[in-house]
């Protein structure tokens, strides 16, 4: 019986082979025998038109936010300078004027 890699991108276990490849079904992450490690290649974060963001970047929100355990609105427009990109589901971290300390999901700004 040989053994699967676990997945690159999550270190799951329940990793299946498909068409000379393998596939992670909790991620979706897809990879072929020898590929290099996800931690080897660049990992891109992508703004909702597909720019690829990097830190540093300035940002524009497309849609109003609402802040989550507060009455404050972050409008669309609002321009987000000096952003820092992180691992997780809110993969943008930065300062929005007026508000303070954020994280924001890559899917609701666009490359300024």
């Amino acid at each position: 019986m040989s053994t699967l890699p676990d997945c690159p991108a999550c270190k799951s276990g329940y990793t299946y082979e498909d068409r000379g490849g393998f596939v992670c079904p909790e991620c979706a992450h897809e990879w072929r025998a020898g590929a290099a490690a996800a931690e080897d290649v660049a990992r891109s974060v992508r703004d909702a038109v597909g720019n690829v963001l990097q830190d540093g970047d300035t940002v524009t929100v497309i849609k109003d936010l609402k802040v989550k355990g507060s009455s404050s609105v972050i409008k669309v427009g609002t321009k987000v300078r000096n952003i820092r990109l992180v691992e997780g589901d809110h993969d943008i971290d930065c300062k929005v004027e007026g508000i303070g300390p954020m994280q924001l999901k890559s899917m609701f700004v666009k490359k300024a």
